[in-house]
């Protein structure tokens, strides 16, 4: 759902006209990584509003389902609510510190940390405008409540999330992916459910880069990969190959890096792994 759509959507949550009298907020099942870089998710009554610090950002799916992720720099709480006409339901969650260590990576070739050339920075432009319109699907689907596995079935943690870079001597900005260390050619597997919202074999930065919209704004994002196995508007489903490990793109070696955006916020894909139930 869009914000347009939430605009809409304030009649039916009771929002919009005469202020209603004041209703008792039930509790609010949660479940989640209550972690900075972490998410929570929950289940409300089906479509109604959620609101994440009295911002409406999202709306439960058609089982009550809805998915938030939680910033490397949020704050220590989060005040979760659900609201539907005159029904409310409520929590207040506390959210630990995450641990974001220091990285300094040399050997990168200069035009994928500083590029000045007009061809390639013209390039970036484009490719920014295609992950833009990737990261904004919204499925209706609640594929995220499935539970998540890791994409590759072995491998080495070589670059931790969230970790502050240094390339080539120069500062940048957090490590918003998990860099997963794997010989390559080792096949990539869907985490979970999804529709592939862009499948492109060849990004300036990412290189091979696919995006999967895992419902209510939830995308993960597999990057350097020597060959997609699936196409723009394909649906998958959990365990199927998307892809194999490569190092195209800015990269020193062959790895997945595997990242994930719940909206406009950077988490760590890795708090996904695992069953959790609500």
């Amino acid at each position: 759902m869009n914000r347009r759509g939430f605009t809409a959507g304030l009649a039916l949550a009771g929002l919009a006209g005469p202020a209603l009298a004041q209703t008792a907020f039930e509790r609010l099942p949660l479940n989640g990584r209550f972690i900075q870089g972490g998410f929570i998710m929950g289940r409300a009554r089906p479509t109604a509003l959620i609101f994440v610090d009295g911002e409406a950002l999202t709306a439960a799916g058609s089982g009550g389902r809805f998915f938030i992720g939680l910033d490397r720099d949020c704050g220590p709480s989060t005040r979760i609510e659900a609201r539907l006409g005159e029904w409310r339901a409520a929590e207040t969650v506390a959210v630990a510190r995450g641990e974001f260590p220091s990285q300094t990576v040399n050997g990168l070739p200069p035009a994928t940390v500083d590029p000045t050339a007009p061809e390639v920075l013209a390039r970036i432009r484009r490719e920014g405008a295609l992950k833009a319109e990737a990261y904004a699907s919204r499925a209706s689907t609640e594929d995220f409540a499935e539970g998540f596995d890791w994409p590759l079935a072995q491998f080495r943690i070589s670059s931790r999330w969230g970790s502050q870079r240094v390339l080539n001597g120069t500062p940048a900005r957090p490590h918003y992916g998990i860099d997963m260390a794997a010989p390559a050619g080792t096949e990539i597997h869907a985490p979970a459910a999804g529709l592939v919202t862009l499948a492109y074999p060849d990004m300036h930065y990412e290189g091979g880069i696919s995006f999967l919209d895992h419902g209510q704004g939830l995308i993960t994002v597999y990057l350097h990969q020597s060959r997609l196995l699936v196409e723009t508007g394909q649906r998958v489903a959990r365990g199927d190959v998307i892809g194999r490990v490569g190092s195209s793109g800015r990269a020193t070696g062959p790895h997945l890096c595997w990242r994930a955006r719940w909206r406009d916020r950077n988490f760590d894909p890795s708090t996904l792994v695992g069953s959790l139930t609500i």
